[in-house]
């Protein structure tokens, strides 16, 4: 019998061939087994994924090649999509993948309510300028009722930020990175915490059902030893792993939820010296 981890790496496999930007998919592909464990877990093939924020589509494709029905959207406004075609190519590869493709234009999405059986946010959350709150109300308008949210994001407490800050240096992304960039800073604004994700579902009103650290970035280690040494180290820390899993409910009656005037007020209170009535 064909084990699924086989299984997720000959679907890696095909997408090498075809995806049309070279060496953007790492040649060992922790991220997307990852991933795809995950989602293997809670759906099985044939269900329905929203896959938000899909940038080239690399990882929406290799869950459609384990046999899911994907739709993907993404704006398309990071540096590098807008060189030499990019954009096209984007496109072409999600129609040759079979995902439906929407390019995303200030929030308005043309998604059926209640239709899909996750909808997923893999290394999007971080890069928000705005709260969450709205885009993942939207988003679970989409959701059937007992569907799935996903998320990854990085660990805002990970061993890396740690070492850095005791050794004076920032925990932020590069300061090259933000200086030079041009147009709207698309990098990282506010990474988490286990604590944050759980205040996330709770006022999300959805039903945790996972939230782990894991390792998505040991590509970052190229020394195999370092690397051993690293995975060694985490597993007995596990709270110093790069990034977090998400993955709750949505629960059968959701709706979302909002807040009383007084309960924004005494939130706001505790931030500025501003006394609120």
């Amino acid at each position: 019998m064909v084990s699924r981890e086989n299984i997720i790496e000959e679907a890696i496999t095909r997408i090498r061939k075809i995806f049309p930007f070279e060496s953007y998919i790492p040649v060992e592909s922790w991220r997307y087994h990852a991933i795809a464990e995950t989602v293997l877990r809670y759906l099985q093939p044939g269900s329905t994924i929203l896959d938000f924020g899909c940038g080239p589509c690399d990882v929406t494709a290799v869950l459609r090649f384990l046999g899911f029905r994907c739709s993907a959207c993404d704006d398309l406004k990071d540096e590098w999509h807008g060189r030499s075609g990019n954009r096209e190519k984007i496109r072409l590869f999600a129609d040759k993948c079979g995902i439906d493709f929407r390019q995303t234009n200030g929030g308005e999405w043309e998604f059926e309510k209640n239709t899909y059986d996750m909808v997923m946010l893999t290394d999007v959350l971080e890069h928000l300028h705005n709260s969450p709150r709205d885009l993942l109300n939207d988003l679970l308008e989409f959701v059937k009722p007992a569907g799935f949210l996903f998320v990854t994001v990085p660990n805002a407490v990970n061993v890396r930020k740690r070492a850095a800050v005791v050794l004076g240096r920032t925990n932020l992304p590069r300061f090259e990175d933000y200086y030079w960039y041009p147009g709207t800073w698309r990098g990282h604004i506010r990474e988490y915490v286990r604590h944050d994700l759980i205040l996330l579902c709770t006022y999300l009103n959805l039903e945790i059902l996972q939230i782990n650290t894991c390792n998505l970035m040991l590509q970052r280690i190229p020394n195999h030893l370092f690397r051993f040494a690293y995975v060694t180290m985490m597993n007995i820390f596990p709270g110093l792993r790069d990034s977090y899993m998400l993955v709750a409910k949505k629960r059968p009656n959701w709706t979302p939820k909002n807040l009383t005037q007084n309960q924004l007020d005494k939130i706001l209170q505790k931030s500025t010296s501003y006394r609120y009535a």
